[in-house]
């Protein structure tokens, strides 16, 4: 069974418009990979250079943030849902 990927609005032009994908992986960093050879750019947006988790770009597996579990090494099962959600900077304007 594949791992289901919400995807979030301002990524789906690289995805052909879906709101959801499935890959199989076997970590997070295994299914940013899988993601990317589907949909090329996807990588980009959610790590650096180093491969490390862009600061902007939250990764939820089943609910919990992968920053409070093992970041791109947290294990993936088949069945987990996975969210990619962008932070968004918000506030006042003077």
């Amino acid at each position: 069974m594949p791992i289901r990927v919400q995807i979030p609005g301002p990524m789906r032009p690289l995805t052909g418009g879906a709101r959801e994908v499935e890959v199989e992986a076997a970590d997070v960093a295994g299914l940013i990979a899988a993601l990317d050879s589907r949909h090329r750019g996807v990588r980009d947006r959610l790590v650096d250079e180093s491969g490390a988790l862009r600061r902007h770009v939250r990764v939820f597996v089943n609910d919990e943030d992968v920053r409070a579990l093992q970041q791109e090494a947290t294990p993936l099962q088949p069945g987990d849902r996975v969210a990619i959600v962008p932070a968004i900077a918000g506030g006042l304007m003077p």
